[in-house]
């Protein structure tokens, strides 16, 4: 966030005030840190970005992290541990490596 850091908020580009939304979160040492779709809108490569940090800041600074993503197969490739809800039910439960793993979880969410 060095670059705009004199940018007013409202000009920032979408996965700028993403980070920047992230950035504030974190002034407060969360020991959990929620997230709500945070690749929702954002280009591919802004999205790579953002799971970066989210890793990062999971690893480093030893914060949990509870992230809402409709993009089921990246969030499991940074997360130790899914849920997939249906209607409003808890489907699967697992680590994420068995989920990634799992033949019913791919072809129903992962498109695989």
């Amino acid at each position: 966030m060095a670059e705009p850091r004199n940018q007013a908020g409202g000009t920032l580009s979408g996965g700028e005030q993403q980070m920047l939304a992230i950035s504030r979160a974190l002034m407060a040492k969360p020991r959990l840190l929620l997230l709500d779709e945070p690749s929702l809108g954002l280009a591919p490569i802004i999205v790579k970005q953002i799971f970066d940090i989210v890793r990062k800041i999971n690893t480093e600074s030893k914060t949990t992290i509870f992230l809402v993503e409709q993009n089921a197969n990246l969030a499991l490739k940074v997360a130790h541990r899914g849920y997939v809800m249906e209607t409003g039910r808890v489907t699967f439960s697992d680590t994420a490596e068995n989920l990634l793993a799992n033949d019913e979880v791919r072809k129903a969410y992962l498109g695989v």
